[in-house]
């Protein structure tokens, strides 16, 4: 799939999509991802179990999976503008509860309504880069908008720490809800609507446009190879910063300067990634990146004490094959779907990823074991082997999924 105009420069207000885009990726990332790096103070402060921290993180997971089957017959009957303001709103105010729940029961709950609306949020987004701009340029623009990943743990996992270890766990909820209000002002004002798919409707309504979708066969390879991908990359990250704690010997002070590391290196990543998977075939660069995912992964799974000059380079090589694997696969998936259904497949997508997530989370927590708050997490390296097979069978889904793609770009469907 090499495109020689994959190098057209873009206007300056697909370069202003891009920018909310990335900024609305990146205050929902950080919404979710700030649960894994406080991980260690949540299970301290509230004296939660891992299998209790699990089912917290799954929580929003759960939700955002259920909102998102739920809206998908929805999802194309609307200016994806709208939906994008009516979601982010949701996602502001289940992040403030967050803010101010003082009880495990509460910030359950407030999870929930978190991931209801903030679930959404990335299949809208895929489904706006889908319809403003064509396969072979989505590359380098997926490289930017989930350079919010990477964003997320420069700047917001370690001012998020640093404002949990000085203000409490709240603080970190209610910077997020401050960023996101500024951010939804911007779409509010600059953002135009975007309707083109509207025009393209046949189903008469929501449920029977769902049902088309979730029938579909070709849908459904895209559909299986995200859980796939899910799975691989929740089962391990909610204990990332408790193994840190408590097998690798970090400090909780350096912490915020390891997510900091890991982050700066996906910032260089991300985009380099995005313009290399707009030259280069596609699948090919995603199956390199499992393979040396899956490598990193066992090594690190399964060291013990370890000097944190040591830790940051790990981290850093496993944010390389993360990050290598998003973009192509995200590029690749976003082909599968016409015009006129891509909001109910992006929406049936991003559920099942989350769904998918959701579970992994929930399992990984029944099988990482901690004896006391300061002990070794036990099994994080079977989390580990796990996650390898996963990874491993996923080369094959995203090879379908490729294959699909090139046959339709031969008939000029995509």
């Amino acid at each position: 799939m090499e495109n020689k105009t994959a190098a057209t420069p873009f206007t300056g207000y697909q370069k202003f999509v891009v920018f909310i885009l990335a900024f609305t990726q990146f205050s929902v990332i950080l919404d979710f991802m700030i649960m894994s790096p406080m991980g260690d103070i949540l299970m301290k402060s509230l004296g939660l179990q891992t299998s209790q921290f699990g089912l917290a993180v799954s929580a929003y997971a759960f939700s955002a999976g259920i909102s998102g089957l739920l809206t998908a017959g929805f999802a194309d009957r609307f200016d994806r503008k709208k939906l994008l303001l009516f979601f982010y709103s949701g996602f502001i105010i289940g992040t403030i509860l967050c803010g101010i729940a003082n009880s495990y029961w509460m910030l359950m709950a407030a999870r929930i309504v978190t991931g209801l609306f903030g679930g959404v949020i990335g299949s809208i987004s895929l489904a706006i880069v889908a319809d403003l701009f064509d396969i072979h340029h989505r590359g380098r623009v997926m490289g930017f908008v989930q350079m919010g990943f990477g964003a997320s743990q420069v700047l917001g996992i370690p001012i998020g720490l640093y404002m949990a270890n000085l203000w409490g766990w709240h603080a970190p909820f209610l910077m997020v809800a401050a960023l996101a209000a500024a951010v939804l002002l911007l779409i509010i004002l600059k953002l135009q609507p975007i309707t083109q798919h509207l025009k393209l409707q046949q189903d008469k309504n929501a449920f029977t446009h769902l049902w088309h979708t979730m029938r579909n066969p070709e849908y459904g390879i895209g559909f299986a190879a995200t859980a796939l991908l899910s799975i691989g990359g929740f089962m391990m990250m909610p204990f990332g910063s408790a193994f840190a704690i408590n097998n690798l010997k970090i400090t909780e002070n350096q912490l915020p300067l390891l997510f900091m590391v890991a982050g700066i290196s996906t910032l260089i990543i991300m985009p380099l990634v995005g313009k290399l998977s707009d030259k280069i075939d596609k699948f090919r660069l995603y199956a390199i990146a499992c393979i040396w995912m899956i490598v990193i992964v066992v090594i690190y799974t399964n060291l013990a004490e370890t000097p944190l000059w040591l830790v940051m380079i790990f981290n850093v090589m496993m944010m390389m094959g993360i990050m290598s694997r998003m973009v192509p696969s995200s590029a690749l998936t976003t082909g599968i779907p016409e015009m006129k259904d891509r909001g109910a497949y992006m929406s049936i997508n991003s559920s099942l990823q989350q769904i998918a997530g959701g579970m992994a989370a929930a399992v990984g927590g029944m099988i990482v074991v901690q004896k006391t708050k300061t002990s070794p997490l036990e099994h994080y390296s079977t989390l580990g082997y796990v996650t390898a097979i996963i990874t491993a069978i996923s080369i094959f889904m995203i090879y379908r999924v490729s294959q699909l793609v090139k046959k339709k770009l031969a008939e000029k469907v995509v």
